[in-house]
């Protein structure tokens, strides 16, 4: 549990893992550097129960708070906490018992509920809504280019595959959605169990929402270095379904990284027969000029995904074999 200036919070998230109904277990509470009195009301709690363990940081950041608390984690299993969320009671049970149960799991998150409800925009709603979906591996794998499909402070890791990988990364970029993508090029299986097991707390502090790692753009640049080194292996030209802001964004980045966008698929009659990134675009009835080409169906918009889904299956297109979706 990685936490800076969380005096407010951080009795409240420390108290909701010592309640669990697992009992063998410790709380591994990094201070990075807090100047609110962070450090005392852990050390406080550390007093009172000999589970919970204070590590004192000097502000290096969340990725190296991170590294500190997982040197001093001696279990198999290591879950992440925020200093600001609630964990259900249940949570770490169901969570370890899902991995025993299945050895193929490297991590296992679950659904969770945005809190408070009066500061949770419609946006963190719609995102909520479509993480608390993927409650399969499967799921988990076919929408893993469309955002971060575990909420990070919801998830329980086997230590093992961690630090197989070297445990977190520090970068310009999203250092939980870098850690899922390499799981998963590493062949690691994800899934989310379907019982909302932590309240995730939002505002406008949060890191992802003032933090420029966290941004779209860094999103972006990060879920296209992965296609290319994995999905795009060896290729230099795609094609994608949307010549909109979602499809410019993709088509810069992929340029980055030495991808050309060779044509786009459009719904929108204003686009198509236009060029867009100096690639032609062309109707969706077309879709089958993609065929050949890997085809990154990059829509943002609510509710257009199934669609171009059923779309594509009704041309013979296979998802995670002809088409992937982006976002």
């Amino acid at each position: 549990m990685p936490a800076r200036d969380a005096r407010a919070t951080v009795r409240a998230a420390v108290r909701s893992i010592l309640r669990q109904t697992e009992r063998d277990l410790a709380v591994v509470a990094v201070d990075d550097g807090s100047t609110d009195g962070t450090a005392e009301v852990v050390a406080e709690l550390a007093d009172r129960d000999p589970r919970v363990v204070l590590l004192n940081g000097p502000g290096e950041g969340i990725t190296a708070a991170l590294q500190r608390g997982l040197a001093r984690c001696d279990a198999e299993l290591v879950v992440r906490m925020d200093a600001d969320d609630l964990a259900h009671p249940r949570r770490l049970a169901l969570q370890r018992e899902a991995l025993e149960a299945d050895r193929s799991l490297w991590v296992v998150g679950a659904q969770v509920r945005a809190f408070p409800r009066r500061v949770v925009r419609d946006g963190m709603r719609r995102y909520v809504g479509w993480l608390n979906a993927l409650v399969t591996p499967e799921l988990v794998a076919r929408d893993l280019l469309v955002e971060a499909p575990l909420v990070h402070p919801a998830t329980a890791l086997r230590r093992d595959a961690l630090e197989r990988l070297g445990g977190w990364r520090d970068g310009a970029f999203p250092e939980d959605y870098d850690l899922w993508l390499r799981l998963a090029a590493a062949g690691g299986r994800m899934t989310n169990l379907p019982v909302p097991l932590l309240l995730w707390r939002e505002g406008p502090g949060r890191a992802t929402r003032v933090d420029g790692r966290y941004s779209r753009e860094r999103h972006v640049a990060l879920k296209c270095a992965h296609l290319a080194a994995e999905v795009l292996r060896g290729r230099r030209e795609v094609a994608v379904w949307g010549a909109g802001d979602t499809g410019k964004a993709f088509a810069d980045a992929l340029a980055a990284v030495g991808v050309r966008v060779a044509l786009f698929i459009e719904v929108d009659p204003r686009k198509i027969g236009r060029t867009v990134r100096g690639a032609p675009v062309f109707g969706h009835a077309e879709a089958r000029r993609a065929r050949g080409l890997p085809l990154l169906v990059a829509v943002g918009a609510p509710g257009a995904r199934p669609l171009i889904r059923g779309e594509l299956a009704k041309q013979g297109f296979a998802e995670l074999r002809d088409f992937w979706c982006v976002s």
